[in-house]
């Protein structure tokens, strides 16, 4: 189910996520979870869903749950390291992200995030550095 308060909050954010059609399914400070569909204007050579299109459902994501857990006071992040590991390829379906925090700090947040595929198999695995603004 579409959690149409998440997407809107995604579009207004970062218009990007719109472009790439974007959905929030969940968010909350403890997990934000997004999906973007298969589609073959996303994708390289034989239907594979290109590396950079996972890198911003995941960054998205991760900005996501980063403004969640921004400490009081605070007005938001920006990603200042990131590091993935991809793992299969998104040839159909949805790819699917979920962003937990690891550490909520004064000046940074560390933001966990797996992209997973329709059949729950995982895709890519990103580990960001937010810093707080």
């Amino acid at each position: 189910m579409i959690d149409e308060t998440g997407t809107k909050l995604f579009h207004q954010s970062m218009p990007f996520t719109e472009r790439l059609g974007v959905e929030v399914l969940e968010h909350g400070p403890a997990l934000v979870r997004s999906r973007i569909a298969w589609d073959e204007s996303l994708c390289t050579l034989g239907g594979v869903l290109h590396g950079g299109v996972l890198m911003s459902l995941a960054d998205a994501t991760a900005a996501v749950c980063a403004f969640l857990n921004l400490p009081e006071g605070k007005q938001g992040t920006t990603t200042v390291e990131s590091k993935s590991n991809f793992l299969r390829a998104v040839r159909s379906g949805h790819a699917i992200a979920s962003a937990r925090p690891l550490h909520a700090g004064r000046s940074f947040i560390i933001v966990e995030t797996e992209i997973h595929d329709g059949t729950d198999k995982l895709v890519a695995k990103v580990t960001q550095t937010q810093a707080v603004l």
